[in-house]
């Protein structure tokens, strides 16, 4: 497993708030356990004290994609150091989990944390797994969804950097905005007369449905 993909990690906690929309989906225990994924035993420490843990893990994980948006590279690194030196882990090589066809192990890399907590546990494998893609594609490829009002965390893979949402979706719904704000300025730009034409009705006969609301 590349220790780059630890960092999604980060984006699903990040994720669980959507602060412009209102919206939180780290309530319980169960949130908390679900964020580890399928099969995971480091989620069965998690207890209800985890989630107030989380949630401040993640507003200050939050905080490093905002700089890195933001294009305040020195400010990201230095939060993400805060993490790192509060979270500490110790990279292994591991096999245990991962067989070739001949049924010998493929040595990898993994990140052992050595927990206190559910959350000590979680926020080491993210911020180490966000440290190595940070290190490894540049701060640039940290950032936050464009298309308001998302602004849900991402990794940027792309070849030419260009990423700027979250997801299709996001994307598609950002574009359809542009779009239609272009045609209601090129609209607005046009004459009176061309304008009142494109609907049918001249600027007289505007001016004389408006007449009467007007006495």
């Amino acid at each position: 497993m590349e220790l780059a993909s630890y960092s999604d990690y980060a984006v699903r906690l990040v994720n669980t708030e959507e602060p412009a929309r209102g919206t939180d989906t780290l309530t319980s225990v169960e949130a908390v356990r679900a964020l580890f994924g399928p099969n995971s035993q480091a989620a069965r420490r998690a207890t209800d004290a985890d989630v107030t843990r989380f949630r401040s893990v993640r507003s200050r994980l939050r905080a490093v994609f905002s700089a890195a948006d933001s294009g305040e590279a020195t400010q990201a690194v230095d939060l993400l150091n805060s993490l790192l030196l509060e979270f500490p882990v110790s990279p292994q090589v591991s096999g245990h989990d991962l067989l070739d066809a001949e049924g010998k192990p493929r040595w990898h890399m993994h990140l052992a944390e050595h927990p206190s907590n559910a959350t000590a546990g979680y926020a080491a494998t993210a911020a180490m797994g966000l440290a190595f893609h940070l290190t490894e594609y540049g701060v640039d490829r940290l950032g936050l969804c464009q298309a308001a009002p998302c602004r849900n965390a991402y990794l940027d893979t792309s070849t030419n950097r260009s990423r700027r949402y979250c997801s299709d979706r996001c994307a598609t719904r950002a574009n359809v905005a542009a779009y239609r704000a272009r045609k209601r300025l090129e609209s607005d730009s046009r004459p009176a007369g061309e304008r009142a034409a494109s609907t049918g009705r001249t600027p007289r006969t505007s001016q004389e449905t408006t007449a009467p609301a007007e006495r």
